[in-house]
């Protein structure tokens, strides 16, 4: 990572080890900058107060391996970003009034995304986390993580009848708590489509009876009409001198026919007038058949008006014209028929119900017995750990209890309350010495001890689940002596399988350490700026001698340093 602008640090560069690296400083030196950065880098909020006096903004950069195919570069693809040489670019930067900006693989993306990459990158422990621990819900996680399938495989299969029988409950309450409303929604559909059926109503019949009733109300214009348009083409019998359009078009005809070989364009013109004659014919034929058909009846039209009244009695209620009529008429029918069978559906909804909460409750007892299984286990290995960490006496157990409840699922003969992650209450006891009752480990250990818990813990957790990165944040306090060597002990066990970073102020921790970072200021009077180097060799010796002893020149102290640097390369 590098650092700059933030908090007392200016400007640094933290290189980090593969395995074990110890961060060390005297207080107030900027130590917790450290573990802030990471907190930057992995989505924490941002807070113009970070920022170093005087400058106008703070970044933290930082570049972590990963390998192709991770789900986390498969998130930080989506988010549009590239590896560089197989490792993950991370920029954020804060500004001095307290806007943030985040950079993943050389992309801009929301502060979330890096949130989102946290979880599997980087196991982050300190004295808040550890209250995390003393959550019921946590204390559960944590033990169906370390059960693994044994638990998982049920779990998924509880979850999916959960949620079935949720959706199976919300729909049931509905129907029944709907049910007038639903049964008045019947009662109007059944209205109308009785409405509907009573009139018969048939597509485009709104159509055809609006022309119907044009014709019928103008029949003796029409039929006027129909009989001077005959006249004028055929003649009228009763004017036999009459002059009428075929008569005068068929003496056209005549008089060119006779001269019509004299000349093709004449004779041409001769046939179309042959052809007009006979246009003329059809057309006075149909004119007089329109003439003849043609009959102003009062109580036909009388009926028309009535039927287009009935149809736009239905068209008012239920659609702009009878095409809609006939449609909502048709969706009508299938919703009534729905509704028709709400009490079929609650039959159905409640045997469904029945069936879910029973497969529930065989569900939950074997969730029950594969955490009391996995439960021992666990148990059983954190307390081994606690024995090489100064707590020999100390033994740790879980509690896995199940609270009655009369709505609930019946789990080995009794109904017991329910949630989303099965029947069980977890929580993890500590008894610190023989003859203590074992109490939840938030009234039965004291601070120090709830951070050698912690640390166990994870060192358990590191054979079975482990993340790439883990990070302490004086989980040490309150720790000394022989325990303190053993908590060194287990982090550079742990750092075999994992990264390990260690924010820390005991020495018997930073020894065994593969890289050990001192955090140092200096303050020229004016401002103050922090470094962050590698030590090795007699400054290392230097640095454990100040945390031993205060004094980095003790002979005494130095002598320490060297046989924890040894013991430490011993166990390695």
């Amino acid at each position: 990572m590098r650092i700059r602008s933030l908090g007392v640090i200016d400007d640094a560069v933290v290189e980090l080890s593969p395995g074990f690296t110890a961060v060390t400083g005297e207080t107030g030196a900027g130590k917790t900058m450290v573990v802030t950065s990471l907190g930057l880098l992995l989505g924490g909020r941002a807070d113009a107060a970070l920022v170093r006096i005087g400058a106008e903004k703070a970044v933290v950069e930082g570049r972590i391996t990963v390998s192709a195919g991770d789900s986390v570069v498969v998130r930080a693809e989506e988010a549009g970003a590239e590896l560089d040489d197989g490792a993950l670019l991370i920029s954020r930067t804060v500004s001095a009034e307290g806007r943030s900006r985040a950079h993943l693989g050389g992309r801009s993306v929301p502060v979330g995304v890096l949130a989102e990459l946290a979880d599997e990158l980087v196991a982050v422990h300190g004295q808040t986390d550890q209250q995390g621990l003393l959550k019921l819900n946590r204390q559960r996680q944590a033990l169906d993580r370390y059960a693994g399938d044994a638990v998982a495989v049920p779990l998924a299969k509880y979850t999916e009848a959960y949620r079935r029988l949720r959706a199976v409950t919300v729909e049931l309450d509905e129907i029944v708590t709907r049910a007038r409303e639903r049964a008045q929604e019947a009662d109007l559909l059944r209205f109308g489509l009785d409405e509907i059926a009573a009139v018969e109503p048939r597509a485009g019949e709104d159509v055809e009876l609006a022309e119907e009733a044009e014709r019928l109300g103008h029949a003796e214009a029409l039929s006027s009409a129909a009989t001077a348009a005959h006249a004028a083409l055929a003649g009228n019998p009763e004017d036999p001198e009459g002059i009428d359009a075929a008569t005068l078009v068929a003496g056209a005809q005549r008089a060119l026919e006779a001269v019509r070989s004299h000349d093709p364009a004449l004779s041409a013109l001769a046939d179309r007038l042959g052809e007009i004659g006979i246009l003329l014919g059809d057309v006075a034929g149909e004119l007089a058949g329109y003439a003849d058909d043609l009959d102003a009846d009062p109580l036909r039209l009388s009926a028309v008006e009535e039927r287009r009244a009935a149809l736009t009695a239905l068209t008012r209620k239920y659609g702009e014209d009878v095409a809609a009529v006939i449609t909502w008429a048709e969706q009508s029918a299938a919703r009534l028929t729905e509704l028709d069978g709400d009490d079929e559906r609650i039959d159905e909804l409640t045997a469904e119900r029945d069936a879910l909460r029973a497969e529930l409750g065989g569900l939950a007892q074997a969730l029950t017995d594969a955490r009391t299984e996995a439960a021992e286990r666990f148990a059983a290995a954190v307390t081994a750990e606690l024995a090489s960490l100064a707590m020999p006496h100390a033994r740790v157990s879980f509690a896995i209890r199940q609270t009655e409840d009369p709505e609930g699922v019946e789990v080995d003969g009794r109904p017991v309350a329910y949630g989303p992650a099965g029947v069980d209450e977890v929580e993890l006891l500590l008894a610190p010495h023989p003859g203590a009752p074992p109490r939840p480990i938030a009234k039965g250990a004291s601070g120090g001890e709830l951070s050698r818990v912690m640390l166990a813990v994870e060192v358990v957790f590191a054979g079975t689940d482990p993340v790439p990165t883990y990070l302490f944040d004086e989980v040490d306090a309150g720790v000394g002596g022989k325990a303190a060597v053993e908590i060194g002990r287990r982090l550079a066990r742990l750092a075999k399988t994992a990264q390990v970073v260690v924010v820390t102020h005991l020495p018997q921790v930073a020894a065994f350490a593969d890289r050990q970072l001192l955090v140092e200021k200096t303050n020229d009077g004016s401002v103050t700026r922090s470094g962050v180097k590698v030590l090795e060799g007699e400054e290392r010796v230097r640095e454990l001698s100040r945390m031993l002893a205060g004094q980095e020149d003790s002979e005494t102290a130095r002598a320490h340093a060297e046989e924890l640097l040894a013991t430490a390369r011993a166990d390695a």
